[in-house]
């Protein structure tokens, strides 16, 4: 099965079994509301997402003339697989100051396996990736399995430490997405809470009658989040690894290049093929109920950072996708010189 089609079959699945329980109307027309032409390029953004029953927020910046738009910006949204970005930043300070050699390649123990999105899990144990592989996965494909590896690896509250030192105080990685995942069975039946990183990997998703719900629940509820973040703060940390804040140059431009080869292009980058303009991202969905992307636009006039939080959607997806879609478009066009 080709790469790209292995997470859309994924996605896909899941949206048809959450949407009839949490709304109706999946595949109607809702939220593709007509946004008026004499608004201007923040009114249009927040028209866009103003008609879609979510809770959403944005933030962008002209990293060239500086100038900014914040809808909502300061916020705290459920990151999904965004905060996968503060995974990679720690480890890339790590290997810069020698506490990890990148290099070094790791054996993927059954136990390790996430379901979710990425394709290490579609392997056999003993799987000998190195680290560099790892975060690559976890960006591009938004690997879940390397994702808790990385973590296990560079330490959940070493991130966290990061993120304070820096000055990111409204960004937290909260639990692996091992943890994630197992709550969702642990709410249906406390006993859960016993099972083994495996057998939550084994049991796969739910499927009974309340599984959607429970699924809704840790979106909605930030004691479920894999992390919290703001579109602002979200932003800023963006636009230091843009301007090589974060790293040496060599490895801010592998943690570029990690985005620019992301391989899903559903939301951010889905109007800008053949615009002239390119985009590294990174998407974090629970499809249907959320769907963030956060990335740099690089247009002919110079970059803008963008982050699009989409959470708790009770409407049909692929209308906040497109809608997601929509804004980075009004934005490369107004800002960026794309025609």
């Amino acid at each position: 099965m080709p790469r790209r089609t292995f997470h859309w079959t994924r996605r896909l699945a899941v949206h048809s079994a959450l949407c009839p329980v949490l709304y109706s109307g999946c595949g109607g027309a809702a939220g593709k509301a007509e946004v008026p032409a004499a608004l201007d390029l923040s009114g249009r953004i927040q028209a866009r997402l103003d008609s879609l029953p979510i809770i959403s927020s944005v933030y962008v910046k002209d990293l060239k003339t500086g100038r900014e738009i914040a809808i909502r910006a300061d916020v705290p949204m459920n990151t999904a697989s965004v905060i996968k970005m503060a995974v990679m930043i720690r480890a890339y300070r790590d290997a810069e100051a020698g506490k990890l050699d990148l290099n070094a390649r790791h054996v993927v123990k059954p136990e390790e396996f996430r379901r979710g999105s990425g394709l290490v899990q579609t392997f056999a144990a003993g799987l000998n990736p190195t680290l560099r592989d790892l975060i690559t996965q976890m960006i591009i494909t938004s690997d879940n399995t390397a994702t808790d590896i990385l973590i296990a690896t560079v330490g959940r509250d070493r991130v966290n430490g990061m993120l304070d030192s820096l000055g990111y105080k409204a960004t937290r990685l909260h639990m692996t997405t091992g943890d994630l995942f197992k709550w969702i069975w642990v709410l249906s039946d406390s006993s859960n809470s016993k099972m083994s990183m495996r057998e939550v990997f084994e049991r796969g998703f739910p499927n009974d009658a309340g599984g959607a719900a429970r699924i809704f629940k840790v979106a909605e509820d930030s004691a479920y989040w894999l992390g919290t973040m703001t579109a602002r703060e979200t932003g800023k940390i963006l636009e230091d690894l843009e301007t090589g804040k974060l790293a040496n140059a060599a490895n801010t431009t592998e943690m570029r290049n990690n985005l620019l080869q992301q391989f899903y292009s559903s939301r951010l980058p889905q109007r800008l093929a053949f615009s002239g303009a390119g985009i590294g991202h990174k998407t974090g969905d629970i499809p249907p109920v959320l769907g963030n992307d956060v990335g740099i636009i690089y247009a002919p006039n110079g970059p803008i950072v963008i982050s699009v939080f989409t959470n708790l959607n009770r409407g049909d997806f692929f209308n906040v996708e497109s809608a997601i879609g929509n804004i980075a478009r009004d934005v490369a066009v107004e800002w960026g010189g794309v025609r």
